[in-house]
This record gives structure tokens, sequence and C-alpha cells, in this order.
């Protein structure tokens, strides 16, 4: 399967990378800017520009799959609802699929009726309230389309750098979270989750959510 990654020099966009080429996809990385060191020489690189339409439409033309891992510096988090609108039109032109991956910050907290992740600081500190209020518009975005073949991966409230496992836990609206009341997941199982997804499909036109 020929697969897109939009910001493959980031943290998780690099772990999909490797994970999509140790299970044999012919991966090409996205980027703004080419990284001047690269321990992957033989990565297919693409410059383009996530929130160009027409450099989109290219990407999406020439791979099955679209995977949007970008996360813009402070300051420019509306990036992401700009890139989530092109992305999404690119795949809709193209009879493509898009994978995004967002923010915990519309899960809903267990045991908090309708309250969510946004609203509740045991989850989201207030330093990420910028970022998370973008991934909340994103995920609106791709809610409220009507043509794309979309899949939406909400995080878990915490990232780590960690072990490859291979074990996850599936949820869907919910902040998935363990007995402590941890909702947590390394790097590299997400890549695995969202590579799952990719190769057998549960969740289009959907958002689901992992952890441990």
């Amino acid at each position: 399967m020929r697969i897109a990654v939009l910001g493959a020099s980031g943290a998780v966009g690099s772990a999909l990378v490797r994970e999509a080429r140790f299970r044999g996809h012919d991966v090409s990385g996205v980027v703004r800017r080419r990284p001047a060191e690269c321990s992957d020489q033989g990565l297919r690189w693409i410059v383009a520009d996530a929130a160009s339409l027409a450099e989109m439409l290219t990407v999406a033309a020439n791979h099955d799959v679209v995977v949007s891992a970008t996360r813009p510096r402070a300051g420019s988090e509306h990036e992401l609802v700009q890139v989530a609108r092109v992305v999404l039109t690119a795949v809709t032109r193209t009879g493509h699929r898009a994978l995004l991956v967002g923010g915990a910050a519309t899960l809903h907290v267990p045991g908090g009726e309708s309250r969510l992740v946004l609203d509740d600081e045991r989850y989201l500190p207030r330093a990420a309230r910028s970022i998370a209020r973008a991934c909340a518009a994103q995920h609106e975005i791709c809610e409220a389309d009507q043509g794309a073949d979309w899949t939406y991966l909400s995080p878990p409230a915490r990232l780590f750098v960690g072990a490859r496992t291979g074990a996850y836990r599936l949820g869907s609206d919910e902040l998935v979270v363990d007995a402590e009341g941890d909702s947590s997941i390394s790097i590299a199982d997400l890549a695995v989750a969202l590579l799952d997804e990719i190769d057998r499909p549960r969740h289009r036109r959907r958002r689901f959510t992992v952890a441990y």
C-alpha cells in the first residue's frame, strides 16, 4: 500500500513511518523542509505544504492513504484546521483515504457524563489548551465532512517515548484509562494502532482512541 505521512519528521510522524515500513508498505515522508540529517536514507521524502490544496492533490493522487500527523508550533495552532480541510478535500477528489492523528480534547471523561477532556485539568494542563482547542476544531471539520473517507485517531491523555509492545485497548468517544485512572500509550504503540487501522479498517468516517 502507498502511504504518505504528513509531518514525517516529527515524533509521531517518524514512528508512523517506521511502523509502516516495517510492515512492508511503500511510504513517503511529506515535510515542509527535508531534514538536514536523516538516519533513514532510503525513505522517499516529498517537500510539500500540507496547507496547499494543489500540493496535497498531487500527494493524494499518488498514494492510497494520506496520514496527517502534523503538529504546528505554538501560535500557529490554527494550521491544524486548514490542513484538515485540505487533506479531506484532496482525498475526496482522488478517491483515496485519510487518517488524521488529532487530539484527545473532545473525548468524554470516564464517569464525567458530558464532561470533556478539554474541560478537565486532570488530563489537560492549562499550557496545552491552545493546541487542544485547535484539535477540537480539527475533529469538528472531520465530523462535518460529507464525502471524504476519513478516520480520526484521538490519542490518550499522555504520549511517551517507549517500547513497541503491540498492545493497546480501543475506545471510541470516551478517554481510555487504566485501573489507576492513567491514560497513556507509547508513541511506538500509537503507531501500531494507526497502522492496524490502515491494514484492517474498522473506523471509517469516525473517530477512535487507544491507550494501555
